[in-house]
Formats: C-alpha cells, structure tokens, sequence
C-alpha cells in the first residue's frame, strides 16, 4: 500500500477534527498498536515473541501455545513466567502521552468517552481513565481467578502478587498465587486460546455499562487505535456503533465502509495530530 501524500493527510484529519467536534461521545477502541508507543510488545508473528523471551523460542512455543490454560496445567512455572514478566512488565510502564489527549480531546462532549480494548495490560487505568468507563474485552492481567473449573467463580485483584522471574528460562522463581477459596493455582483472569474456563464476570458487567452509556449517545464517534485484524474483536465492536469512525492504523489501514476516515499512522502520532487541531 502506496503512503497517503501530506495533503491527503491534511484532509482526513481535517474531517476528523469536524466529527469529533460534531459528536456528543467517543468511544476509542484500542488494541495491540495502542501499547506500542509505550514501548510494549504486540506479539504479531513468532518473530516478535521470541525476541522478547528467547525460552519460548527455544521451545517453539507460538503465543497460541503459552496463551492457553493448557500451559498453566503442563508447565505452570513457565506459563506463569511469561504472565509474570508481562505483569511486571505493565506495572513498570508508563503510559505514553496519547492517553491523556484522547481524556482532553473527549473533555467538551456531553458523555465524554469510553474505551473498548482488547488490551489486558492496563494502561489505561493507569493513565487515570475511569474504571467505569473502561471494557476489557479479554480480561486483565491485573486480575485472577482459580486455574481449576470445579472451583469458584470468584476473581481478585493481582496487586498482592509480586511475582519473581528467570528471565532467561522464562520461569517464575517464587511461589504461584493462591486462589483464596481452595488454595489451588490461580491464573490471570484473560480470555486464552481454547480457554473454556476463563471467568466473564467482571468484563460482563463491563459490557452492561458500555451498553447504558451507548443508549445515551446520540452522535457517537469512534477512534480505533492499533486494532488488528488477526483477532478483529475491536475492530468489529467499533465499526458496529454507527456514527463516525477514524482508524488510526499504520498497517491494517482497510476502509471498513465508504464514510470511515483513514490514517495511516501509529497511535501517539495520530492523537497528536488530532490534539494539535482540537486542543
């Protein structure tokens, strides 16, 4: 795909400015390409994962292997040092300056903003978004449950577990979180591949709120950020709402119909055009 030239640019985010402007809420969906100018990873193809943890790669572990229940009851120790490292890893970053525009950007609309994302590192809460106003469609990793399906249906806060990790082995080092109802092995209550157990509780009632603040939208603009198409979860959801809708997308740039304004940019560098013409 040719590069859009500068006046093409110019124009698309014109027309963005004047939608946002127009709308009375924004709804931003988010995905892997929302994190990366944060510095953090998006696990799109082998190649990325196993730079990151070489253990894996050594192993020939894709993400759909070490992403799975399955891992937590074959090699807990393993599974957990690369959710643990994840872990740590979230807790230690610091959201880039994107976050805090898309807040100012939706601060003059009626029902400000809500975000939908895939994303389960949150960043999100950690730049001061409301949890009310916040759907993790795939969980968090900032919370737990029980690795068993004959246990509870309780999920709880990860902020206890501190966890410790061989970097080089990729495996945790210290002791595994305990589900406080059976003392079994806790998990990260995230949606996995071929995950039949994973506990929806928290992100249902997430889903009730997102609905209850669409019903009161009346001109809802969209801004989906680093999206992508190989699990197209957000993408979907956001090209439903209705209203207008901008990708920011330096990649899977596909116009989801003839309306949608595109730009092919990373997410921090496309907020701040936005924020340059709005703020």
């Amino acid at each position: 795909m040719n590069s859009p030239a500068p006046d093409e640019i110019d124009d698309t985010l014109a027309r963005a400015v004047a939608a946002i402007r127009e709308a009375d809420g924004l709804l931003v969906t988010a995905g892997a390409g929302m994190g990366v100018d944060s510095g953090l990873p998006d696990f799109r193809g082998n190649e990325g994962l196993w730079a990151a943890y070489p253990a894996l790669g050594r192993a020939r572990l894709d993400f759909t292997r070490i992403a799975n229940p399955a891992a937590f009851l074959a090699n807990p120790r393993l599974a957990w040092g690369f959710y643990g490292h994840r872990l740590k890893r979230y807790r230690d970053t610091r959201p880039h300056e994107g976050f805090a525009l898309l807040q100012r950007i939706a601060e003059p609309l009626a029902h400000g903003l809500f975000v939908f994302t895939s994303n389960v590192d949150g960043q999100f809460q950690k730049a001061g978004f409301p949890e009310s106003r916040i759907l993790e469609c795939h969980g968090s990793i900032h919370h737990l449950q029980c690795l068993s399906s004959a246990c509870s249906s309780h999920i709880w806060p990860a902020a206890g577990f501190a966890p410790a990790i061989d970097e080089a082995g990729c495996l945790l080092t210290n002791a595994f979180p305990r589900c406080p109802a059976c003392s079994g092995i806790a998990r990260p209550n995230i949606l996995m591949f071929d995950d039949w157990n994973w506990l929806e509780n928290r992100t249902r009632q997430q889903h009730l709120r997102i609905d209850d603040w669409l019903a009161r939208v009346r001109r809802p603009v969209v801004v989906e950020l680093g999206a992508g198409t190989a699990i197209p979860t957000v993408r979907h959801f956001g090209e439903r709402v209705g209203g207008s809708f901008i990708r920011i997308n330096p990649r899977d740039a596909q116009r989801p119909r003839q309306d949608a304004l595109v730009l092919e940019l990373g997410a921090l560098d496309g907020i701040r055009r936005l924020a340059e013409r709005l703020l």
